[in-house]
């Protein structure tokens, strides 16, 4: 790998890094990380004076977040091209996986306010795994750079 594609790697790594830890920190203080705070978040909560979300506010918080999870997971899963990965059949499940787990993860509030509550731990789910893919992904870059 060039000495170019290594440097523009590390510096999407670093930025990708604190938009994962952002994302972390804002999940945590809106959301929560229990099954509680996910519904009443969702559903809402009187008691908590949480309002419920609504079908058109959750499409106003969806698209964006389509653009931006299908973009940081293009150009971490383009930049495997670089590397030795690349033919492994490996590769290939973790991106399905990354992709499945952005969708699931983007979409899973729609079935949480039209009634299937177990679709909290589900959101929940796709939260973590795909931040473990993203995770995963920037150290196998990390670690191909280094030992190239």
């Amino acid at each position: 790998m060039q000495k170019a594609y290594k440097l523009s790697i590390i510096y999407y790594l670093v930025f990708s890094l604190l938009l994962i830890a952002s994302a972390v920190m804002l999940f945590e203080y809106k959301i929560g990380f229990s099954y509680e705070g996910v519904l009443d978040y969702y559903l809402g909560n009187e008691d908590k004076f949480i309002p419920a979300k609504s079908t058109s506010g959750l499409l106003k918080i969806a698209l964006p977040h389509i653009f931006s999870f299908g973009l940081i997971s293009m150009v971490l899963l383009h930049f495997l091209v670089f590397t030795k990965l690349r033919y492994k059949k490996s590769t290939l499940t973790v991106i399905y996986l990354t992709f499945l787990s952005a969708a699931l993860e983007i979409f899973t509030p729609m079935l949480i306010v039209n009634g299937f509550e177990f679709a909290a731990l589900l959101k929940l789910l796709s939260f973590f795994v795909f931040l473990t893919l993203i995770l995963y992904i920037s150290w196998l870059l990390f670690h191909s750079i280094i030992h190239d």
